[in-house]
This record gives C-alpha cells, sequence and structure tokens, in this order.
C-alpha cells in the first residue's frame, strides 16, 4: 500500500517522534508507514487521517499490484 505520511508529516513540519507521540505508536512504526513496510491498522488509519485532517483516501492508496 502506498501513503502519503512522510509528505503530509512534512508539510505540517513534524518529526518522527512527534508524530509517534500525536498517534500513540513507536516511532519505528512511523519509520515502517513511511517505507510501506507495514499497513497500518484501521484504527491507526483512523488516527492518521484525524491527525492530519484529510480523508483516508487522500493518505493511503493500494499498489497496482494488491488485489481490492
Amino acid at each position: 500500500m502506498k501513503n502519503l505520511i512522510r509528505e503530509i508529516r512534512m508539510e505540517m513540519d513534524l518529526t518522527q517522534d512527534e508524530l509517534s507521540e500525536s498517534l500513540e505508536v513507536s516511532r519505528q512504526t512511523i519509520i515502517s508507514l513511511e517505507k510501506g513496510r507495514y499497513n497500518p491498522s484501521l484504527i491507526l488509519a483512523f488516527k492518521i487521517s484525524k491527525l492530519f485532517d484529510r480523508p483516508i483516501e487522500a493518505i493511503f492508496e493500494p499498489d497496482e499490484t494488491e488485489e481490492l
């Protein structure tokens, strides 16, 4: 799954540490999300959406190789 977490985080001038604290996850989780190695739970995706004030679809999109 592709995501724009890093880009949006940087637009908001947040560090990975600040984002992880706001979302109550580890910094390693943020790193894994940004590198596309980890797909968030639905609850975490909603938290990210709320924090970034954007719909989930504007943050996450499936890879072309993934089946829907």
